[in-house]
């Protein structure tokens, strides 16, 4: 019997939480808070261990329990509105699971640990020294950026194609 679409959304999210907590546990168990790093790809990726009670790149960093309530009613609002979204598609099912999954994945780290797990570090080394480098970031961070952008894609093709269908129209 094949799946619905609220079924793909609900096993895509499951398994961005199980893949999101697992690694965040790895980071957790293996690197201490803020000291230990493990270079992966030296001068460009290293795996550290940050907490973030911020949202994107710390943005409102120490609002951590505003943040969970905010992460709380964002869930509910998709869910209750997951059909205003293109969820016929797979490519639409595929994005609100990234979303859905990367959002409890976060929500989880700030109820539980009181900040999110950021482990993932882009950086480069300055020439006087020193690095520059993106925000260290989560799997959950990956799956909501990934889900968003997939949405915007979904919207930009619908958009594309109504312009098409109207000039076809007026032809």
């Amino acid at each position: 019997m094949p799946l619905g679409k609220n079924q793909r959304i609900g096993l895509l999210a499951l398994a961005v939480i199980f893949l999101d907590q697992v690694t965040k546990q790895i980071v957790y168990r293996t690197l201490d808070y803020h000291r230990d790093e493990h270079v992966v790809l030296d001068g460009f990726f290293k795996l550290v261990h940050w907490g973030n009670t911020g949202a994107a790149w710390s943005v409102f960093s120490g609002n951590n329990k505003v943040l969970a309530m905010i992460s709380a009613v964002a869930l509910v609002l998709l869910f209750v509105y997951r059909n205003y979204f293109d969820t016929r598609t797979s490519v639409g099912q595929a994005a609100l699971g990234l979303i859905f999954g990367g959002i409890t994945g976060n929500l989880i780290d700030r109820l539980i640990v009181g900040h999110v797990i950021d482990f993932l570090r882009f950086y480069l080394y300055q020439r006087g020294g020193g690095e520059i480098g993106f925000p260290a970031f989560n799997v959950a961070d990956t799956a909501i950026c990934t889900g968003v952008g997939l949405l915007f894609l979904i919207s930009q093709t619908s958009e594309s194609h109504r312009d098409l269908e109207t000039a076809a129209e007026r032809s």
